[in-house]
């Protein structure tokens, strides 16, 4: 009886020590996993921005009357020298001398400003020319392999820029042109009021043709001059201008890929970066934080069909692509940690974590770039926390 007392008191320890063994051992720590993998990677800044018109004008009153109901309407076409607006000179203003010397020096400044405007399509026109020429030998030189492509893509695209600088000067000595006219006329008007002549009204017409984007004074009613009346210009001339934060505008880089993905289209739209602007400004967030942003230009390079449906101030979410690859090796951003001055990931070996530096390279926040310590197929700690160590062991969550 004793001896049996014996071994069941063995017995009873053994199972004791084992429990406390196994309560104590340490147990694998439940992570989640992440595999090494190898893919194209874009390196991109995300921002809201709206289509706009490149070539907008806002037709003013140019002379303080009375205005006639604009019988126009948004989307309506208009032509050149077709007439917008009707104003209706009162008496009073007519035999004012102080109106009749205003319309005098307003006909002297709208000649002074159509000489200026001829001048610059003058320049224009040669820039132009001279853009034309250069294109030319930069062509003739690259088939000789004198230049590289580059260059030669430099030159059109500045050919491309002259010829658009070349446009708007003739569109503004049209406007200037028109501008004249219509200071003549008023001026003409108050001589033959004044020589006891029928009041005349004024007819305001389209500088260029395009369609009535906006019209500001639809009903009649009195009117100063300078005052607008309605908003006109070519829909189908659209550029999309982003707000970006001024410290992601100094990455991007005219001539850059830009995506435009949620428009509406069931397909992304590309476009290319025409103009950084060197100048900021600052802006309150919702949050209410001050920022400093910088107005981005953006041309669509897609096809016109594509972005039809776009129009005026519509909004677009445009990704600017800083950096792209198509077969880059690659890990979770969050499987990262600070190693002393470097980067170091956990890999798991043996089912045990195994601390190992590595060096990164290009990340969009979500995924990074692995220059070296890795290899393909490598299996990682995705997030450690302060219960994974070096050597420690892990187990999938």
């Amino acid at each position: 009886m004793k001896q049996r007392a014996n071994i069941g008191f063995a017995i009873l320890a053994l199972v004791i020590a084992g429990g406390l063994a196994f309560g104590f051992w340490p147990r694998a720590v439940p992570v989640e996993l992440a595999t090494v993998t190898r893919g194209p990677l874009t390196v991109s800044v995300e921002e809201e921005g709206k289509a706009r018109v490149i070539e907008r004008y806002l037709v003013s009153a140019p002379v303080s009357g009375y205005a006639q109901r604009i019988e126009l309407r948004a989307g309506d076409p208009v032509g050149v020298g077709q007439e917008l607006a009707a104003i209706g000179p009162s008496r009073a203003d007519a035999l004012d001398p102080r109106a009749r010397a205003e319309a005098a020096a307003r006909v002297q400044a709208a000649a002074a400003a159509l000489a200026a405007a001829r001048e610059n399509a003058r320049a224009a026109a040669a820039q132009s020319e001279l853009a034309q020429q250069e294109f030319t030998r930069t062509e003739a030189l690259h088939a000789a392999n004198f230049v590289s492509a580059q260059v030669v893509d430099k030159a059109r695209s500045e050919l491309t820029r002259s010829g658009s600088i070349r446009l708007a000067a003739e569109h503004n000595a049209r406007v200037a042109g028109f501008e004249l006219q219509q200071a003549r006329a008023v001026l003409a008007s108050f001589n033959r009021q004044q020589a006891g002549g029928a009041a005349e009204t004024m007819r305001v017409l389209s500088p260029v043709a395009g369609r009535v984007l906006k019209i500001v004074h639809e009903s009649e009613g009195q009117v100063r001059a300078g005052d607008p009346l309605l908003e006109i210009g070519n829909p189908e001339s659209l550029e999309v201008e982003v707000e970006v934060l001024s410290a992601q505008a100094v990455k991007i880089r005219p001539g850059g890929k830009v995506l435009f993905e949620r428009w509406g289209g069931e397909q992304p739209l590309t476009g290319v970066v025409r103009v950084v602007e060197p100048a900021g400004f600052t802006e309150v967030s919702a949050l209410g934080v001050e920022e400093q942003r910088v107005r981005v230009i953006v041309d669509f390079s897609s096809p016109r069909e594509e972005w039809a449906r776009l129009g005026d101030a519509y909004r677009v979410e445009a990704r600017f692509v800083l950096w792209e690859g198509e077969d880059i090796l690659q890990v979770p951003a969050s499987a990262l940690l600070r190693d002393r001055e470097g980067w170091a990931v956990f890999v798991v070996e043996g089912g045990r974590a195994r601390l190992r530096a590595v060096q990164i390279g290009q990340s969009d926040g979500l995924r990074s770039e692995i220059l070296a310590g890795l290899q393909a197929g490598d299996t990682l700690v995705a997030q450690a926390d302060d219960t994974v160590g070096d050597g420690v062991r892990v187990q999938a969550r």
